[in-house]
């Protein structure tokens, strides 16, 4: 399993401000993960492959041409299926992470990768096919305006976008990506003291959810993993603030409270937890995970209202 780069290669400060990317230890200085696969996309005249998921999406975003409840959403995806919808058939409402991972976190309405290969995008709600785990009348959306995973009731109305896999046997597919549930196999994760590594990823965090003690602002959870590389913090020197996608491949989208993988057995996780890929919808905020359900959204730079889980390459 491959963890992808995001798209951002800026930097801000606190107050929204663009700065140098070096040295501030911010997702677009360092840009971990794998890059994309160059095209990302296979065009065809009415749909697009991506490469990093097989996944097939139309390029017309507004197929049902007015927002549906999740239940309308879920039955106007079969009928696509059912009518073989382009010659294709497998169509379904996307996952949450998979429309995530169409998310751009260099740009915004849409807050989209190459959004100029779709059609009709609607800069507002599209359902996702995962419910939320923790209210059972709620499912997750994407606002593709600035690109946040937030939950809803199900019968509230977003506007529906279905995939289904790649149609060819041969196509190009780089990897699965970051997309979808990892699953809890037991060797998943494996645990050295007081770290523990995700053997799917290559990411090692430490056990402990709570490694500052406090809750903290951004500027202030950068400097401490400056401080916890110059201190050997639990032996290493390579700590880093993870990006939003390392802490959104922590989420298990069948738990909650926390909404993380049972077998990763972190203690005394927070509800609330800064990244280093700042929101550019506001610069002057960081996307964050909430990890009593699962939601991506964001935070106040300057505002000590999140806490800080480091993160570094390799066992």
């Amino acid at each position: 399993m491959i963890l992808y780069q995001t798209d951002q290669a800026q930097c801000w400060d606190a107050e929204g401000s663009l700065i140098p990317c070096s040295g501030s230890g911010q997702d677009g200085a360092l840009n971990t993960g794998k890059a994309w696969p160059e095209p990302r996309f296979e065009v065809s005249s009415d749909f697009l492959t991506d490469r990093i998921s097989g996944l097939v999406w139309p390029r017309d975003a507004a197929l049902s041409e007015f927002p549906l409840s999740w239940e309308e959403a879920i039955d106007f995806a079969r009928e696509m299926d059912k009518d073989r919808k382009f010659g294709l058939s497998g169509w379904r409402l996307p996952t949450r992470a998979e429309f995530f991972s169409l998310v751009s976190h260099a740009r915004v309405n849409p807050a989209l990768v190459n959004p100029d290969l779709f059609s009709n995008i609607f800069n507002g709600y599209y359902w996702t096919g995962t419910p939320c785990a923790r209210h059972g009348n709620q499912a997750w959306y994407i606002h593709l305006a600035g690109g946040r995973v937030l939950r809803g009731m199900m019968h509230a109305s977003c506007m529906v976008w279905p995939v289904c896999a790649s149609p060819e046997p041969n196509a190009i597919i780089e990897d699965r990506g970051d997309l979808g549930d990892l699953g809890v196999s037991p060797d998943r994760f494996s645990h050295r003291g007081d770290l523990i590594t995700d053997r799917e990823t290559g990411l090692t965090w430490p056990k402990q959810g709570n490694p500052a003690g406090r809750v903290l602002n951004w500027p202030d959870a950068l400097d401490l993993v400056r401080e916890m590389n110059r201190d050997g913090f639990l032996g290493r020197q390579d700590w880093r603030m993870p990006n939003i996608r390392e802490l959104e491949c922590l989420v298990d989208e069948q738990a909650h409270s926390p909404a993380l993988h049972p077998m990763a057995g972190f203690e005394d996780t927070k509800d609330f937890y800064w990244s280093s890929t700042t929101s550019v919808y506001d610069p002057s905020y960081a996307w964050t995970l909430y990890t009593r359900d699962g939601y991506i959204g964001v935070g106040y730079k300057q505002d000590p209202e999140f806490f800080l889980l480091p993160v570094c390459t390799g066992v």
